[in-house]
């Protein structure tokens, strides 16, 4: 089952149909033990009412028994034998016998016509008991015992609930009374509700199923455009195009403008891939091309062979090249390693071997003392060098007689690295667009002599690698300030 439509409707409709089913039965047991236990609250007011009969004394043949076609009554001695029996009670069960004819042994009580063992006067006196007055027996306060059984009364059998109730007789006699209330109603109202649940569960059960599946649909429509629109930037390869968003503040809304977002990253990498290369090309035709040129001049005409310019060109093609692998590394993702480093011993080294320079470059790192290792930083030695040496000759190449380079504790932590010239700065509204990649300011194309416009992508990019950051503004002498700011090792 593929459909998350479909998967979404089954799985509704099983815990639905599981809660339903767990709940009717529970319905069920309550609705039975309730209905039972009215139908046992009868029979025990029938089976006192008896017993109350025998305990004063009533002849068997003459006990009252309310309806006695709904309330069978069944009377047992101690000796389990049956001495009174309701009218037109033709059999039983569950009351411990299954007879339903009085026993013909006389029995302590009373006798089937009504009248005493014969002993007694004309005044009614027991001349056993030697008392003038009759004596009165009791019933059994105890909880009675319940039981269920069948019962045939005048030709009809049912199932009932009975209750036994014990009675004592003036005589000493203790009687057991069995009397019954139908289960009549108790089994007709639990078939009711089971049949409605049988018939109305499985209705639902579609309802719910079918409401799952039209809500799913509904919900995941908005899905099935994106995964149409998506596949179609596929096939036609158009990074411009965007999926649709849904006007909801769901789950699905915000997939949609995240899959924008990454369509639009993915366009801008395109882009920037595209132009890296088209620029890259064109930045390695021009020394590619000299010294070639060079070379052809030089087979033929060895005497016209520039020797210097072959060799600057061939630096400069070699420059460009590791810039270029540099920041195709750091397009992969490349992390720089964790090395520590101290970043003002890192500034003079690099400094102190720059003896080419046309400006000597003021270096300004205050003594350690007290403070060591608080110019400590982790990442590349071999990126964090080539990212001041990149700032150094783009100060070189800008300033007019000064060059500095200061390191310090940044305010709210870390260390900065400060690079300032005093030449023509950076207009406010170019400031960001020079880290770009391949961009030349035109005033730096007139004095500029062989840089690409990758030095400053590159130092940015490789900052942002070590969690810093690098920055221009304007400096006290007029030229460029630029920043690094890199998180300390403390």
């Amino acid at each position: 089952m593929r459909s998350v439509r479909a998967r979404a409707a089954l799985g509704a409709t099983v815990v639905v149909a599981l809660a339903l089913t767990a709940a009717g039965l529970a319905v069920l047991l309550v609705l039975r033990a309730n209905l039972t236990d009215q139908a046992g609250l009868q029979a025990e007011v029938v089976a006192r009412e008896v017993a109350g009969q025998l305990a004063l004394d009533v002849p068997y043949d003459r006990l009252e028994t309310r309806d006695e076609e709904d309330h069978p009554v069944q009377v047992t001695d101690e000796d389990g034998r049956v001495v009174a029996v309701s009218k037109d009670l033709r059999a039983i069960s569950g009351t411990g016998t299954d007879r339903v004819a009085p026993d013909p042994s006389p029995a302590a009580g009373g006798t089937a016509d009504g009248d005493d063992d014969g002993d007694d006067d004309d005044n009614g006196t027991d001349d056993d008991s030697g008392s003038g007055t009759p004596g009165r027996g009791e019933v059994d306060s105890d909880e009675p015992h319940f039981g269920n059984g069948t019962a045939t009364v005048d030709g009809d059998t049912a199932d009932y609930r009975f209750a036994s109730v014990r009675a004592t007789t003036s005589t000493g006699v203790t009687l057991t009374v069995h009397a019954g209330a139908p289960l009549a109603a108790e089994q007709e109202a639990v078939g009711t509700v089971r049949g409605a649940m049988l018939i109305g569960l499985p209705a639902l059960l579609l309802v719910v199923a079918g409401v799952t599946w039209l809500v799913t649909r509904r919900a995941l429509r908005p899905v099935e455009g994106i995964r149409r629109e998506m596949a179609a930037i596929t096939a036609s390869e158009d990074l411009s195009r965007r999926v649709p968003e849904p006007g909801s503040r769901d789950e699905i809304a915000r997939l949609a403008r995240t899959t924008n977002e990454t369509l639009t990253a993915l366009e801008a990498s395109v882009e920037r891939q595209r132009r890296f290369v088209a620029d890259a090309s064109h930045e390695l035709r021009s020394p590619i091309a000299s010294l070639r040129t060079q070379l052809e001049v030089g087979a033929a005409h060895p005497e016209l062979l520039d020797v210097p310019g072959a060799v600057a060109d061939t630096v400069r093609l070699q420059g460009l090249a590791a810039d270029l692998l540099l920041l195709a590394r750091l397009d992969a993702g490349e992390r720089p390693g964790r090395t520590v480093l101290d970043l003002g011993a890192l500034v003079r080294e690099e400094v102190s071997q720059r003896t080419g320079d046309r400006i000597a470059v003021t270096v300004s790192v205050p003594d350690s003392g007290p403070d060591a290792g608080r110019y400590e930083v982790a990442g590349s030695r071999g990126q964090l060098a080539r990212v001041l040496g990149n700032l150094l000759d783009n100060a070189e190449r800008h300033a007019r007689s000064a060059v500095t380079v200061s390191v310090g504790a940044a305010e709210g932590g870390g260390v900065a690295v400060a690079v300032t010239d005093d030449g023509a700065g950076v207009p406010p509204e170019e400031r960001e667009r020079i880290f770009e990649r391949f961009v030349r300011l035109d005033d730096a194309r007139a004095r500029d002599d062989g840089g690409a416009g990758l030095g400053l992508a590159i130092a940015r990019d490789v900052a942002a690698r070590h969690g810093g950051r690098l920055t221009v503004d304007g400096a006290r002498e007029g030229g460029a300030r630029f920043v690094l700011w890199l998180p300390g090792t403390g």
